[in-house]
Parts: C-alpha cells; structure tokens; sequence
C-alpha cells in the first residue's frame, strides 16, 4: 500500500474522518451508552451581554467540559462555580458517572480543587513556562 497524497482536510473531508471514527466506537460500546449531545450554558447580565460561559459534552457516560470562561470584569462573584454547579447537574441527570476537563497554570487550576477536582495529569512545559492540567470529578 503507497500513499499517494498526504493534504490538509477540508471541513466536509474532516467530518468524513470524524463521522468514520464514530461510527466505529459505536460499534465498540453497549447501545445505551451510545450518546453525544453538546451542553452549552451561559449567564448574561441586565442587557443580555453574555458575562459567562461553558462549552462541554455528554459523552458515553461522562461530560468534558472544554471551555470555561467569566468575563473578566465579572470574576470572583461565583459566576464560574454556578456554570460548575449546573453542569454537574446535568451530568447526574443524565446518570454520568464522572467529569473531565483540563485547564492551564495561567488559568483555574485552583477553582476546580476547590470544587471537588482530582488531577490526574499534569504536562510541564505546556505551553513553555507553564503548565496543563487535567481534572476529573467523580459523581
């Protein structure tokens, strides 16, 4: 077998890819199970600018979160623990038995200890200078 071209994907090319890898892991893992559903929360203020943020996932039988976010002018008045707060919340409704996520040095390590997190990772030098962490939360 020769590779004939190795390109970057196109948008359509890479779902093609995404869809493939799915389709497979379906087959690996009991129907019930077999779940994905996007979980986006926010909070906005009077004026309905959106002060806060969280972009995760429901996946098999957890949620990741992939972005936490709090506008700076809007921090350390409990906005991200109530974002925290009801995705955990949702994870039990739909029966997860854990979360995951990962953030940087630069970013809230010490948000999630404080909320329950154990890390199970950390990569030094990453990016330089700093460090990335990964967290998860038993339900």
């Amino acid at each position: 077998m020769s590779v004939h071209q190795i390109s970057r994907n196109s948008e359509e090319e890479s779902k093609f890819i995404r869809d493939r890898l799915i389709e497979f892991n379906a087959g690996q893992v009991p129907a019930d199970l077999n779940r994905y559903e996007e979980i986006n929360l926010n909070i906005k203020d009077q004026e309905g600018k959106i002060i806060a943020g969280l972009l995760g996932e429901c996946c098999w039988n957890w949620v990741e979160v992939h972005i936490l976010w709090v506008d700076p002018a809007y921090r350390k008045h409990g906005f991200g623990s109530q974002l925290l707060t009801e995705i955990e919340r949702i994870a039990r409704e739909k029966e997860c038995t854990f979360i995951k996520l990962n953030t940087f040095s630069f970013q809230a390590p010490g948000f999630y200890k404080k909320h329950g997190y154990q890390e199970m990772a950390v990569i030094d030098d990453a990016p330089r200078g700093f460090k990335h962490y990964y967290f998860k939360k038993d339900l």
